[in-house]
């Protein structure tokens, strides 16, 4: 179909989600070996639901004026993390990656992010071949998980974010980055827990009590967002570190469930690195079974937030 490419990239428009939607999920489908590709997670959003935040960052190629791939870049203050890239299967293998690939990182630098990462295959030498040729090393496994709710009863004291008046709300951030940047210095999930609400993703609660925070945790729900049908998908979560971490991430867990009942839910899902072994044990102990496994790569070649001692969910897809 393609003889001779006439590549462009260039930021994505608003009225490119439909078609990005698209080839994510032609793309993904068709490496999974889905037999219909575009019916490959019909119910969930991992570009669109991205696309407007104000620490996003959306790239597109195109192919002779036609849309044919994308990548993205999210900045959690001095982390980023880059993907989905996607692009369509009649095109790999054709250097359109790289292309998309250079954009983000320059975004990565210019913002002044300390520690980039990805999530990608670990059973393909291809994808991890592309990205250590950019400063990506692979480190730790990262599991995604799930299970079926189970807290129905009384609410283990959170409040959420959209439930709160401004001046709560700036408070709630404000010991919220304390949190964040013990776990990395400058890690800062204030701009995505405004997206997730500004554009009704989801809710963010906080675990605590007068006037404490002990941990947060960013969920999207249900279909059109990041979760899915019937899921409540924890895309970032974290405690205070200390003595009393562990602890808590069990109590984070429970308001998780009873965020995802009182909404209907029946489904939670997370990822959490396994180089986060507290964590990652603490997930299995509380009934969360392996669905799909992936890899860490990491530029520099350093932990970041990925040790043993850090109770933290996210899987950076």
């Amino acid at each position: 179909m393609y003889r001779k490419l006439d590549i462009h990239i260039r930021p994505l428009r608003e009225n490119d989600l439909e078609d990005a939607e698209r080839i994510f999920r032609i793309a993904f489908g068709t490496f999974f070996g889905i037999a219909d590709p575009q019916n490959h997670v019909p119910d969930r959003r991992l570009v669109s639901t991205r696309f407007y935040g104000e620490h996003t960052t959306a790239f597109g190629a195109e192919v002779n004026g036609r849309l044919v791939g994308t990548n993205m870049g999210t900045r959690w203050g001095t982390v980023g993390f880059m993907g989905p890239l996607t692009i369509l299967p009649d095109l790999w293998n054709r250097g359109i990656a790289k292309l998309l690939i250079g954009p983000v990182l320059g975004t990565f630098d210019h913002r002044g992010c300390r520690h980039t990462g990805l999530f990608t295959f670990a059973s393909s030498q291809k994808h991890v071949g592309l990205y250590q040729g950019y400063g990506f090393w692979p480190r730790f496994l990262t599991v995604l998980m799930s299970r079926a709710v189970q807290e129905r009863g009384t609410n283990p004291a959170y409040v959420r974010y959209a439930d709160v008046t401004e001046d709560v709300r700036r408070r709630l951030i404000h010991t919220c980055f304390q949190i964040t940047d013990q776990i990395f210095t400058g890690l800062d999930l204030t701009q995505e827990i405004a997206a997730v609400h500004g554009h009704s993703l989801g809710h963010t609660l906080f675990l605590g009590q007068g006037g404490e925070v002990d941990g947060l945790a960013v969920c999207h729900l249900g279909p059109g967002t990041e979760a899915g049908e019937d899921t409540c998908y924890i895309k970032f979560g974290a405690v205070r570190p200390g003595p009393d971490a562990g602890e808590t991430f069990d109590r984070l867990i429970r308001a998780c469930d009873h965020l995802a009942a009182a909404r209907g839910m029946s489904r939670l899902t997370a990822g959490v690195n396994t180089a986060r072994r507290h964590a990652y044990v603490r997930m299995l102990k509380r009934g969360f079974a392996i669905e799909n496994l992936g890899i860490a790569m990491e530029r520099p070649d350093e932990a970041g937030y990925n040790r043993p001692d850090v109770y933290v969910i996210d899987d950076w897809r």
